[in-house]
């Protein structure tokens, strides 16, 4: 079975744009590349090792630089306690060249390696040990306790949306939480738990993280199960419950252009079964 994964821009002149900036953010840090290229979500973002730092450069319109997503890391780093497990940001840089604006974040390299490489979706069991949960249900708590304005997930999205992806009326949500937002196997690393890619981190829905974790492990029932088990008291109280069927139907909506061909069906017969309704098809 294929899988969407992490991959350089498809126009070849974006990737080579991409590692000219990477090279003047390694001239502007006075860092040096030492280790393979990896790329973000449809080659926005460029990342490598250099030396024992890790350097990420992220690209946008320079018209649509700024926000939520451009802000994240430096915010996350900010905000964040120490109890969640993350790399820790050591410089900012930013630029903009011709129509494009640019950041670069140094932060510290994690030797660890993540779950899974290149793509969100779980592909084998990896045996996590049990004090890998405690730590990650641990991480999620103490995320919860950050005050922030930053909203993840918009109620007007889910008015827009959750009809057309789980063929439910939309719900109003009255529980929020603030939440990684992301919480899939690549941002995740073991066996030592390190909580990457803080972007898109704000208030959510409760249940909306490990409602997306276990959407992301439906591909591994044994560690599906166990995600649901981890998070019961979340995923099996009524405002958990909504928050897990905005996750699904955002995964949906991103099956619906194409991504994660092999995981939509797994997320509709899910979806079915916690709302009793067949899931559009598109």
């Amino acid at each position: 079975m294929s899988t969407v994964v992490f991959t350089a821009p498809a126009a070849a002149e974006d990737a080579e744009r991409m590692r000219r900036a990477f090279a003047a953010a390694s001239r502007g840090l006075q860092v040096s590349p030492s280790g393979p290229e990896v790329w973000g979500w449809q080659g926005r973002t460029l990342g490598r090792r250099v030396g024992a730092s890790w350097l990420r450069v992220v690209s946008a319109p320079s018209g649509k630089a700024g926000g939520r997503l451009w802000e994240g890391t430096a915010l996350a780093d900010a905000a964040m306690p120490r109890a969640v497990p993350r790399p820790r940001l050591r410089e900012l840089l930013d630029w903009t060249r011709g129509p494009y604006a640019y950041r670069a974040e140094l932060t510290e390299f994690v030797t660890t390696p993540a779950v899974v490489a290149g793509s969100p979706v779980l592909d084998r069991d990896p045996g996590l040990p049990d004090a890998w949960w405690r730590d990650l249900r641990a991480a999620t708590a103490a995320i919860a306790t950050v005050p922030t304005h930053r909203e993840a997930v918009r109620q007007s999205w889910i008015d827009r949306n959750l009809r057309t992806f789980l063929g439910i009326a939309p719900m109003r949500i009255g529980d929020c939480t603030t939440g990684h937002a992301d919480l899939h196997w690549a941002n995740l690393s073991a066996p030592a738990l390190v909580v990457f890619d803080w972007e898109g981190w704000g208030r959510m829905p409760v249940g909306y993280d490990p409602g997306l974790l276990h959407a992301y492990s439906l591909t591994v029932p044994a560690v599906a199960a166990r995600v649901r088990r981890e998070f019961a008291d979340v995923l099996g109280a009524p405002a958990g419950r909504a928050g897990e069927l905005v996750a699904l139907g955002q995964l949906l909506q991103a099956c619906s252009r194409g991504v994660h061909p092999h995981l939509a069906p797994l997320i509709a017969r899910h979806a079915e079964s916690l709302t009793g309704t067949p899931v559009p098809r598109h």
